[in-house]
């Protein structure tokens, strides 16, 4: 997987084991970030900047990381934990790594996502979450309804999101929960609803009646993370 940008290659040098080799621009005038490559010890190849537009399309800045493919943590390494959220077959790389950023943010435990019709960590995740999904365990499962099945086992509440609910600060967000943010245009499909616990509703007081995913969760991810403390 190739990332890109200054601020992401700094992100990615802090625990460069998954660096495999870094692209530069043959007349990159970063210093810092070059001695920091060199005392790393990263095999680091110099390009004309064609070369490197060749490989990723986008505002590379002359620096191009090359990373292992992201590793998946397994569903029951989250089962013991306290704090999840689950993504309903959201789509949007750019909505994907801001919720990411917000829930190493806010100390979320971890996020699961479907395997099917849903987003994966790409380079674009990864650049938007600038680096914090190295901080965030992420599981892929098979199945969602049977997943929140399994969470209640364990003791999870879940707590779905919607615009037709109980306002969010409302809501008792203490001991094992879990909040599921539903797909950008549709929003929660029909049995994940169903299996809600409690739906979590933002009020809206302007003529808008929503917001953007990656907004809407992070408003109620650092309400549950306020109570929580």
């Amino acid at each position: 997987m190739y990332l890109y940008g200054k601020n992401v290659a700094l992100e990615l040098l802090k625990n460069p084991e998954n660096i495999e080799q870094i692209y530069l621009y043959k007349n990159f005038n970063d210093e810092n970030i070059k001695t920091i490559i060199q005392n790393k010890k990263i095999i680091t190849h110099y390009k004309e900047k064609k070369d490197l537009d060749n490989i990723v399309n986008g505002n590379h800045q002359g620096i191009i990381v090359q990373v292992k493919e992201y590793q998946y943590t397994p569903l029951k390494e989250l089962l013991n934990k306290s704090f999840l959220v689950i993504l309903d077959h959201l789509e949007d790389p750019h909505n994907f790594g801001a919720i990411i950023r917000s829930c190493e943010a806010a100390k979320v435990d971890g996020i699961i996502i479907p395997e099917d019709r849903s987003i994966r960590v790409n380079g674009t995740v990864f650049k938007v979450s600038v680096g914090t999904v190295n901080n965030m365990p992420i599981s892929k499962v098979v199945n969602l309804n049977r997943t929140i099945e399994e969470l209640k086992k364990e003791g999870f509440w879940i707590i779905g999101t919607d615009m037709q609910g109980t306002d969010y600060k409302k809501i008792d967000y203490s001991g094992k929960i879990a909040l599921v943010i539903g797909n950008e245009g549709k929003g929660l499909s029909h049995l994940v609803k169903q299996k809600c616990d409690f739906i979590s509703s933002i009020p809206m007081y302007g003529n808008v009646n929503s917001l953007n995913a990656s907004v809407a969760s992070a408003i109620i991810i650092f309400e549950a993370a306020y109570q929580r403390k």
